[in-house]
C-alpha cells in the first residue's frame, strides 16, 4: 500500500510505500477510492490537538470497498462500499458509552488522528464503525458527507428548531449544512471572511437568504448560529446576532481563544454550546436521508500524492466546498 504519512508535526506529509496490512478480529480492510480533506486534518498536521501521535496517516472522510474481512465480522461483505468516519472506535463500557453518548467516550480512537486514516490506498477499520453506503452516488461526492456532513448534521440538531440559522465560516461543512437546512425549510444566513465576495456569492447559489462578512450584522435577528470557523473572536459576534433565547453552537474540534465579552451578550437565556465528534446513530440517520435531501457537495479533487497541496489550498481558502483525494 501507499500513503501520505505525517512523520513529524508541522512538516509536509511524505509519500511512503508500506507493507499491505491484514485486518484483525472485528476489523475490515478497505481499498480507498476517495478521502475528503477536512480542517481537522490541518489541526492534526499542525499539532494543535492534544496527545498527537506520529507517524500517522491522516484522513477521516473515507469511501472505499471492503477487500479483506477479519474474524468475527458480520453484516458486511467483500466488495461492499462503505464509509469510515472520524469516530473509529469506542470502549463500550465507560459511563458515556453506557448512556448512549459514545461521542464522548473516555477511551476512543479517532480515524486519521489516533489510528491511521484514509490518505492512503488502503486502510484498516473497526467494522462496527463502518457505514454501508449502497450504490447511489459517486465516491468523491460521498466523501465529504462523512465528517463535514455528519458534524454539520449533529450541529443542526443541537441548534434546535431554528428557523433563521446563521453559518459562520462557509466551507465544506457549512455548504452541506446550508443545503440540509434549506431542505428542512430554514432560512440560511452565511457569514464569510470580511470582503470574501466570491464565497458570499457561493452561499447565495446554495439558497442563502443573506450572505456577508463575519463583521456584519444581518438585518434580522437569528434564532441560532453555528460556528464552523476556528476563530474564537466569532463567538461574541454570533451571540450578538442571535435573539433572546437563541443558541450559538461551536462545531469545531479546535478554536482559537475566545475573547472576553460583556455578560449582556449571553444574558436573556442565550446559550453557548459545543459539538464533539459523532455517534453511529448520527451517521445512520443522516446517510439514510441524504438521497431525499438532494445534497450536492461541491468538490475539488487532487491525486493522493498531492495531499500537501490540498491541505495548503484548504488553509488558504482557495476553493469552495470540499477537497477530496483520489488514489
Amino acid at each position: 500500500m501507499r500513503a501520505m504519512v505525517l512523520n513529524t508535526l508541522g512538516t509536509p506529509l511524505e509519500w511512503t510505500e508500506l507493507p499491505d496490512r491484514q485486518p484483525g478480529p472485528g476489523q475490515i480492510r478497505v481499498k480507498v477510492t476517495a478521502c475528503g480533506v477536512c480542517r481537522t486534518d490541518l489541526h492534526v498536521v499542525d499539532g494543535e490537538l492534544p496527545d498527537p501521535q506520529v507517524p500517522i496517516i491522516p484522513g477521516h472522510e473515507i469511501v472505499g470497498r471492503i477487500d479483506a474481512i477479519g474474524p468475527g465480522v458480520t453484516g458486511l461483505a467483500m466488495g461492499e462500499r462503505v464509509g469510515i468516519p472520524w469516530l473509529g472506535h469506542t470502549c463500550g463500557v465507560c459511563p458515556y458509552c453506557r448512556m448512549q453518548r459514545e461521542n464522548l467516550c473516555d477511551h476512543p480512537a479517532f480515524t486519521g488522528y489516533t489510528r491511521d486514516g484514509g490518505f492512503a490506498t488502503a486502510t484498516i477499520a473497526d467494522a462496527r464503525f463502518a457505514f454501508p453506503l449502497g450504490e447511489v452516488g459517486d465516491d468523491v461526492s460521498l466523501a465529504p458527507l462523512l465528517c463535514a456532513g455528519l458534524i454539520g448534521w449533529r450541529s443542526l440538531a443541537i441548534a434546535g428548531d431554528a428557523k433563521k440559522l446563521g453559518l459562520y465560516g462557509f466551507g465544506a461543512a457549512a455548504h452541506i449544512v446550508a443545503q440540509v437546512a434549506r431542505w428542512q425549510g430554514r432560512a440560511v444566513f452565511g457569514f464569510t471572511r470580511p470582503g470574501d465576495v466570491a464565497t458570499q456569492d457561493f452561499a447565495r447559489t446554495l439558497g442563502a437568504t443573506w450572505a456577508g462578512g463575519s463583521d456584519e450584522m444581518p438585518a434580522e435577528e437569528l434564532d441560532a448560529a453555528i460556528i464552523f470557523a476556528t476563530v474564537g473572536d466569532l463567538v461574541p459576534l454570533a451571540l450578538k446576532a442571535v435573539r433572546k433565547g437563541g443558541r450559538v453552537v461551536c462545531a469545531g474540534i479546535h478554536m482559537s481563544d475566545i475573547p472576553s465579552f460583556p455578560y449582556a451578550l449571553l444574558w436573556e437565556e442565550r446559550q453557548l454550546l459545543s459539538v464533539a465528534n459523532l455517534t453511529r446513530k448520527d451517521g445512520i440517520d443522516f446517510l439514510r436521508q441524504v438521497p431525499e435531501m438532494g445534497i450536492v457537495p461541491h468538490t475539488t479533487t487532487y491525486p493522493l500524492e498531492n495531499a500537501n497541496q490540498a491541505l495548503a489550498d484548504l488553509r488558504a481558502g482557495r476553493f469552495d466546498g470540499a477537497a477530496v483525494l483520489v488514489p
